[in-house]
């Protein structure tokens, strides 16, 4: 993603029913399609591809991979699922939040034939062969089109964004809290739904696997609760937007080994978590849901 290895994961659920979860930007769909062919899944093979929510980030490169596998059912909870038949709309606001960057960082998310998509109510699951199945658990409070998918075989639980971006390099655990959907309350809940499906491992899209579950689960409703009330005393202390970043920034930075660092690890950080982002979705829910 945006020319940086290490983001954004796509997870291949290998078995009678080959599945995808997660395809990453559009950008990052030809990777994913080479990849998927070097571990010998062909055009015609792949099942099934399923994606946590439909940020850019994760589901940008639904349209170029169903085109590359034109047998595979594509799948996304009931609120998302227009938006992959019919982009046009959500395309409109990203691009009018990020402006030229969106080229950089996501492309362009191509449409997907109606008939190829199953939306899927709060819960469902997907047939994975052999009497394996994906179970999927409507987890919203990052996104109201979120869900999280965990594996009847292994208890591998890909937790898209719900559970905020894991970065391995550092062992970072950052929230992701972007508007408009923000809903600190929710998203607590989306926790506690986690914790009780008992699952073995997290699969995080950003980035890669977490075997210690009860720990990084209450870490990530740590920093939740920590860049809430960060937020909320700015907004009481009536400062702007700017200076709201600027001072949950410096009030995180000793949380963050990669806002430490010297290298890359820093942009990979901003990248996938941007200060500016995470305060101005905090900062919409409490307008929504308090008084100034």
């Amino acid at each position: 993603m945006a020319g940086l290895p290490g983001i954004t994961a796509g997870y291949l659920i290998r078995g009678d029913r080959p599945c995808l979860v997660e395809t990453g930007t559009s950008t990052s769909a030809p990777v994913v399609r080479d990849a998927l062919h070097h571990l010998g899944v062909g055009p015609g093979d792949l099942a099934t591809v399923v994606v946590t929510h439909i940020h850019l980030d994760h589901a940008g490169g639904v349209g170029d991979i169903a085109r590359a596998f034109p047998n595979a059912e594509i799948v996304v909870h009931e609120k998302g699922a227009r938006h992959l038949a019919d982009p046009s709309r959500l395309m409109a606001s990203a691009r009018m939040v990020w402006g030229d960057k969106l080229d950089v960082l996501f492309g362009d998310l191509s449409p997907t034939d109606a008939h190829r998509i199953r939306a899927l109510g709060d819960t469902g699951s997907i047939d994975l062969g052999g009497g394996r199945r994906l179970d999927s658990h409507y987890s919203p409070g990052h996104a109201k089109h979120h869900v999280g998918l965990i594996d009847s075989q292994t208890g591998d639980l890909y937790v898209g964004d719900a559970a905020g971006v894991y970065l391995p390099a550092t062992d970072d655990l950052r929230p992701a809290t972007p508007p408009p959907d923000f809903d600190l309350d929710t998203a607590l809940a989306s926790l506690a739904l986690f914790r009780s499906l008992d699952p073995a491992r997290l699969l995080f899209s950003h980035y890669g696997p977490v075997g210690a579950v009860p720990q990084a689960l209450e870490r990530s409703a740590e920093e939740l609760r920590v860049w809430t009330a960060l937020t909320r005393q700015a907004r009481a202390d009536g400062l702007d937007l700017d200076h709201a970043v600027a001072m949950v920034r410096d009030r995180t930075r000793s949380r963050y080994r990669a806002q430490q660092s010297d290298d890359a690890s820093a942009e990979v950080a901003e990248t996938l978590s941007g200060v500016a982002s995470n305060v101005a979705g905090i900062m919409h829910w409490l307008d929504r849901t308090e008084k100034p």
